[in-house]
């Protein structure tokens, strides 16, 4: 990788870093792609049916998490890559590795928990405060524009819920990178 990306993509993580900034992509961006959300009005919000204690919780993170033997996130689309990767339940926590260059990642590359709590969630299950931990999680890369908008909104993001419904998960923990 030549200095110069290296410097630029240092350069957009900085900016990008800055809340009132993220804030305002994301309203642009979604303005942009005609995405589902209406930005106007209070977060969407689903009440749990169930006492906590007694709910089986899946991680879903958009930070490109994934096993090492699997493919790892295209980098090289400009419009990102729209397709997930499953990680078991049972994974070895170590295990795990990071494909993304639109955030800098290096907190997470030292203690994946603080992008993909997998190991906090096992000890919330063990003490009794969540009930269980999902047999699946999945990772996406959280670059997601132009041409990948409608693979996620038809093809991927269908996909992965039809799985939770399978997987009997009540909640699901969505960690953005």
């Amino acid at each position: 990788m030549s200095e110069s990306l290296n410097f630029k993509e240092r350069f957009f993580n900085w900016i990008y870093a800055n809340p009132t900034i993220a804030q305002w992509w994301a309203k642009l961006t979604a303005g942009r792609t005609g995405a589902l959300v209406d930005l106007s009005g209070d977060i969407p919000f689903a009440h749990m049916r169930k006492p906590l204690a007694t709910a089986r919780g899946a991680l879903i993170t958009t930070g490109g998490v994934h096993l090492p033997d699997q493919p790892p996130f295209d980098m090289e689309n400009p419009d990102g890559d729209a397709s997930y990767r499953m990680i078991p339940g049972d994974a070895a926590f170590d295990s795990l590795t990071i494909t993304h260059k639109y955030y800098n990642h290096s907190d997470a590359d030292e203690d994946l928990n603080v992008m993909f709590p997998l190991a906090l969630f096992r000890e919330l299950t063990a003490q009794g405060v969540i009930g269980g931990v999902a047999p699946r999680h999945f990772g996406f890369m959280g670059h997601i524009e132009g041409e990948q908008i409608p693979i996620l909104n038809q093809t991927t993001a269908p996909e992965v819920a039809a799985k939770l419904r399978a997987d009997g998960v009540d909640f699901a923990f969505l960690t953005p990178a």
